[in-house]
């Protein structure tokens, strides 16, 4: 009777270190779904058939359900024993449940830690109940209570997450709304600052670290770190790093959903503002290009009347926001229009960076060389021209300043692991810019050239066209192996490549990224450039 009771013990302990497991991993999806309960619910429709309610919980509830009538009609002790044992094994948590292949790990920020607890308050419920029941039914019959509560815990685990996210709503509210008032009231005091506001479909993390870096020649300068982009990150910035003598604040201003710019710009209204362009980013939630380019014009609106505007006039939407400046209007171009105030020409790319020639206002022209490669890094060194001009700054100061820019991590940064060359542009890849990283890979010379990716996301209605086109311009290219994570997922880029008869033995498809990287330890050889194009986020790898 010992071992009954010593298998059901370990059988209960079982089952609650996997619902608190399943509850992390539930947690960890509502954080990369930036705590928004509507993204939240929205992933848990897109993969109900996959994690809701998974195998091992049907196996769970027929297990239970067999002891119940076993322990009717045979001997209770090998009942006991045989379904405990295989109870347990059926809730072994998997491979989905492992923290340690998380390629973002989960934060326990103060607001994780806040919904954490919440969220364990509420899904001990269930377990409390068992308890309950256990208590009145007494002997074995009371573990089955136990297990009971506790399977009830662990499929419930997203819907305790929402709940808890719920609850604490009201409490996160005030304190971002706290947190919103410092920073304004902070900004109010500082009418010396220069607030420089940055946004566009794609570009502003680059854009505003080039910037800071030219400034810097001439002024005290503060700039958002990493994606800082949204109001938290914004207000964090204004309220624990901005110090006395910083005369000029570079923010990076992000958007998903309509108002978020003017929401922004009422925290910290800009003097200068800055939209680098506009692109198929956030189709889903926005719906269309037209949709996308009046938010990012919102910046122009809400930053302070007359204050100048820097706008990349090769795209047509940001060109058209001129209408919406209250101050001059400052437009830059790569691709030689007339009316622009900056231009770059004569472009040349290598494996070390880009070298061309900038021209001015006045007309001076000078040589700039650059570590960052492609075309779109050339336009956002000219936006960030565009601004050292309005502040002043000579066109040969600004020289220097471009060529000690670094590439950003994540952002076509070349390196080298071993003798293998890694092109990395794993942050968020858009359109335009993976078409244009290819062309990257595709002019290298001497080793293989792979391209690993599982795509893009978050096109709306778009996604799937775009994800053929990124397949077709691979195919067209000098690519020799294409690596894709996902085969639903990247089912799109498949069929772009098979369109241009891209060879079935140069395409491999992994269900995750952890396997892909398995694969290359052993393919890869010196002298091969390998193209990482962007790295879903944890919560688009379901196949683990």
């Amino acid at each position: 009777m010992a071992l009954i009771y010593l298998l059901a013990t370990v059988a209960t302990l079982f089952a609650g270190w996997r619902a608190a497991r399943r509850t992390r991993f539930f947690l960890h999806v509502f954080q990369l779904e930036t705590y928004k309960p509507d993204r939240y619910r929205a992933w848990l429709r897109e993969h109900a058939r996959s994690v809701l309610a998974t195998r091992s919980h049907l196996a769970g509830s027929l297990l239970l359900i067999g002891a119940a009538i076993g322990f009717s009609v045979l001997s209770p002790f090998w009942v006991a024993v045989g379904l405990l044992a295989a109870w347990t094994g059926a809730f072994i948590s998997s491979r989905r449940y492992r923290s340690d292949r998380e390629k973002k790990p989960l934060a326990f920020t103060a607001r994780m830690t806040r919904l954490a607890i919440a969220t364990g308050i509420i899904a001990l419920l269930p377990v409390v109940l068992g308890g309950l029941g256990g208590w009145q039914a007494g002997g074995l019959y009371g573990f089955g209570w136990y297990l009971l509560g506790f399977l009830a815990a662990d499929l419930g685990a997203p819907l305790w997450v929402l709940l808890g996210a719920y609850a604490m709503a009201p409490v996160e509210r005030a304190i971002q709304d706290g947190f919103k008032r410092q920073a304004r009231a902070t900004l109010d005091a500082r009418r010396d600052l220069t607030v420089i506001g940055i946004t566009g479909s794609y570009g502003k993390t680059s854009t505003k670290f080039i910037l800071a870096e030219l400034l810097k020649q001439k002024y005290n300068v503060l700039a958002t770190p990493s994606s800082y982009n949204t109001p938290m990150g914004i207000c964090l910035v204004v309220n624990e790093k901005l110090k006395p003598d910083h005369q000029v604040l570079v923010l990076e201003m992000g958007m998903r959903y309509r108002g978020d710019l003017e929401e922004l710009c009422r925290i910290a209204p800009p003097d200068i503002g800055v939209v680098t362009t506009v692109g198929p980013a956030h189709l889903e939630t926005m719906g269309t290009l037209d949709n996308i380019a009046r938010e990012k014009g919102d910046l122009l609106a809400h930053m302070r009347p007359g204050g100048p505007a820097i706008l990349n006039i090769d795209n047509e939407h940001t060109a058209a926001m001129a209408d919406r400046a209250t101050g001059d209007v400052w437009r830059v171009s790569v691709k030689g229009h007339s009316d622009a105030d900056i231009t770059a020409h004569n472009i040349q790319y290598d494996a070390s960076g880009a070298s061309f020639i900038v021209r001015d206002d006045t007309g001076t022209e000078a040589t700039f060389e650059t570590q960052l490669l492609g075309e779109h890094n050339v336009l956002n060194i000219l936006l960030a021209v565009a601004v050292g001009r309005e502040m002043g700054l000579r066109l040969r100061q600004m020289v220097h300043a471009v060529r000690r820019v670094e590439p950003i991590e994540h952002r076509l940064a070349l390196r080298q692991e071993g003798a293998v060359t890694v092109i990395d542009d794993a942050f968020n890849a858009n359109p335009v810019g993976a078409r244009n990283a290819v062309d990257i890979l595709s002019a290298f010379n001497g080793g293989r050239r792979v391209i690993v990716t599982p795509g893009m996301v978050e096109l709306g209605e778009r996604q799937a066209e775009e994800n053929r086109r990124l397949g077709e311009h691979i195919a067209q290219r000098d690519v020799d192996l294409a690596v894709l994570i996902g085969d639903e997922q990247t089912a799109p880029i498949q069929e772009g490549l098979r369109t241009h008869r891209f060879p079935d033995e140069r395409l491999k498809v992994f269900p995750t990224f952890f396997d892909a990287q398995d694969f290359l330890k052993s393919y890869l050889r010196p002298g091969d450039v390998v193209l990482y194009e962007n790295d879903l986020p944890d919560q688009y790898e379901t196949d683990a």
